[in-house]
């Protein structure tokens, strides 16, 4: 570890901004709302002080006193004369305080990290001062994966915990408590700004468990869509969800870079389910989340695409309420969306298609065909999922309901991956063209007037460059 970043108080701090520009500003406005004496030395500045500063700063002009700095804990210097900053950083440095000089590490007692606050929550980000746009693209990621309501829910626990320590006075049943209402009703309602409703709901919570300590919880299971396959397309609530969980039921798709963003000590269970070879029968699938749940859990089940979109979804979710549990569904980027998305070919368009249909591949065993008759007009895009090994029995049947031989169709192997292929021709060699190129991965089959924009990667790339170029 090459830097330390300690957590220090505020409250009745004095800390010191010297300069003029947009970098004494900012340096001061990170104190602004804090329960700091701040103190801003503007010196000759004319233009007017931002209302946000002005309201908590004491604003100084001119000179700077000769104890300007006296009971200083920080002074920040952001001037652009360096031998005027080192002469301020040592009587800074004399009078006790701890010096930041702007864009001048040398003199330098401490970097600011880039920080990320939720209420009593503070995370600082510091690469030492030599990288600070990586440091700032971290602090981007790390808010991204916080729920909106961590700073009020820290702000409860603060005001309860003398209540729930006097009520649960076992130190293990107290850690539980948190841990399962940080991720409960009471979290969701804090990320909806309702203070009153999440307070409420940790009281009554606790008066519960306080009254029977023993009475066992039931988890939650949430049905998560995981997106295509890129794991940037997880959406912000899939990835917070995948950073909480306790157990993970996830399918043989999962990319394991997705993976690997869940907490270091969940439990993952692979169901997932190749071509004919289902390694896990759905039934069993429902029972695992039922029997994780029942242990008082957090579940995710983790699906490829959306989990409503050909995943088997409704079937889990009618499973799980039927067991009386607490199931919630979160939507993923389906694979039609992004694969098209990828490959530059609109799913509708205003001159090629005014209605787009997604069709499974693989209908259930003794089920009816799909109807190709009402999805081989013209102007109409279709996209059959799971449809590579069915692929001759898709050809004929649009080509026998009356779809043009000459119908554009993209094949989209791995799509939003690093190793995507974009395979293009007709509706009548469509099979033909899944054969010749060899496709296993999963695929889309995009059929339509609007696959003629289907592109390879490289083909995007190549034109972006040149676009850029002219």
């Amino acid at each position: 570890m090459q830097h330390f970043l300690p957590a220090i108080p505020l409250t009745g701090a004095k800390i010191v901004v010297v300069g003029e520009g947009e970098a004494a500003i900012a340096k001061a406005r990170l104190f602004a709302g804090s329960p700091a004496q701040l103190v801003w030395h503007v010196g000759a500045r004319e233009k007017a002080i931002p209302a946000d500063i002005a309201a908590h700063a004491e604003i100084t002009r001119g000179e700077l006193a000769d104890d300007a700095f006296d009971g200083a804990r920080f002074v920040f210097l952001a001037l652009d004369d360096g031998a005027l900053t080192d002469e301020m950083a040592q009587k800074a440095r004399a009078a006790g305080a701890l010096v930041n000089a702007v864009d001048r590490p040398a003199q330098c007692d401490f970097n600011t990290p880039a920080l990320i606050e939720r209420g009593p929550i503070t995370i600082g980000v510091s690469s030492g001062g030599g990288a600070p746009v990586i440091a700032a693209e971290i602090r981007r990621r790390i808010e991204t994966a916080l729920r909106p309501g961590v700073g009020l829910m820290s702000t409860l626990a603060h005001e309860l915990r003398d209540a729930v320590k006097e009520r649960l006075s076992d130190f293990t049943q107290r850690r539980a408590f948190w841990r399962r209402h940080l991720r409960g009703p009471a979290a969701d309602l804090a990320d909806k700004g309702d203070e009153a409703g999440a307070r409420a709901s940790l009281r009554r919570a606790l008066i519960a468990e306080s009254a029977a300590p023993a009475a066992p919880q039931s988890g939650v299971v949430h049905l998560v869509g995981a997106g295509p396959g890129d794991p940037d397309l997880l959406t912000v609530r899939a990835a917070r969800l995948l950073a909480d969980a306790d157990v993970i039921v996830h399918d043989r798709l999962i990319p394991e870079a997705l993976l690997r963003r869940a907490r270091r000590d969940a439990h993952f269970i692979n169901v997932g389910k190749a071509r004919n070879a289902h390694s896990v029968p759905q039934r069993d699938i429902e029972a695992i989340l039922i029997e994780e749940a029942r242990k008082g859990h957090l579940v995710i089940r983790l699906k490829g695409g959306d989990p409503f979109v050909f995943g088997r979804g409704g079937e889990e979710l009618e499973a799980l309420r039927a067991a009386g549990l607490e199931a919630r569904v979160t939507p993923g980027v389906t694979a039609a969306l992004a694969c098209a998305a990828s490959a530059g070919a609109p799913l509708t368009h205003r001159d090629d298609a005014q209605a787009v249909t997604f069709v499974t591949g693989r209908a259930k065993l003794g089920g009816p065909d799909a109807d190709f008759r009402a999805f081989a007009a013209p102007n109409h895009t279709v996209v059959f999922y799971m449809g590579v090994d069915t692929v001759e029995t898709i050809e004929r049947g649009m080509l026998d309901a009356g779809r043009a031989p000459a119908t554009p169709v993209a094949v989209i192997e791995n799509g939003t991956r690093h190793d995507e292929r974009v395979l293009t021709g007709s509706l009548s060699g469509l099979s033909a063209l899944v054969k010749r190129g060899g496709v296993a991965g999963p695929a889309i089959l995009l059929i339509g007037e609007t696959a003629r924009h289907a592109r390879t990667r490289d083909a995007l790339v190549s034109a972006a460059q040149t676009e850029a170029a002219a």
